[in-house]
């Protein structure tokens, strides 16, 4: 009787696991050489970290007495602007609390009036000095001069508010006429405004007495 190998029957693993495919080489450049790769910066990458301390300047600068200078020069510069666009109107250079068409409308709506508050002050400073000065000459009449300065004074003052609340009342319906709503602090800007001198006002006045806001 002839005797047989014994061969074990495949793993079933095996079948179904996929050849490995020997590693083809990129031929897809010209003549069918293997494609090369581009050529490096030549130097190493730089860290975040040094890029990050190349960017930045010094708190300090080297030389501080000159950049004190420069900063005193650039700071002087900036007044000198700003005092020149006080004078000559020009909004670009004023302050903040200055620009705007609604606060050259305000400007010009109170430079154009008569106003009791700058006239108030002037007068006061005036009966004062001759209340002070005529006791020393006639002190009989020292008390017909404290009679005068408390009337001056108190009725300046109800003169100023009175005149304070005309010019409110005008302020708000000119404003609403012109730009259709009243904005914040616009009123507040005028009236102040209005009991100073004339001559001492900041932004100076660009309209004469009686001349319509521009």
């Amino acid at each position: 009787m002839t005797s047989r190998k014994y061969i074990p029957p495949a793993d079933a693993d095996d079948a179904a696991r996929p050849v490995a495919s020997s590693p083809v080489e990129d031929t897809s450049s010209r003549g069918g050489e293997p494609a090369k790769r581009p050529a490096g910066k030549g130097r190493p990458t730089r860290s975040r970290a040094e890029a990050l301390a190349a960017r930045r300047k010094p708190l300090v600068p080297a030389d501080r007495k000159a950049a004190r200078a420069a900063d005193r020069q650039h700071r002087a510069e900036e007044r000198q602007r700003t005092q020149q666009a006080l004078v000559t109107g020009d909004e670009t250079n004023m302050p903040p609390a200055h620009r705007g068409p609604e606060r050259r409308f305000v400007r010009d709506l109170v430079d154009a009036r008569w106003n009791v508050g700058e006239l108030f002050f002037p007068v006061a400073l005036v009966i004062l000095m001759v209340t002070l000065i005529l006791p020393l000459l006639r002190p009989d009449l020292y008390g017909l001069a404290n009679i005068l300065m408390l009337i001056v004074l108190w009725g300046g003052i109800a003169l100023t508010a009175i005149d304070a609340v005309v010019l409110r009342r005008r302020l708000r319906a000119a404003l609403t006429e012109r730009f259709g709503s009243v904005g914040q602090g616009l009123v507040s800007y005028g009236i102040l405004r209005s009991i100073q001198m004339r001559m001492l006002r900041l932004p100076k006045p660009q309209v004469g007495r009686g001349q319509a806001p521009r």
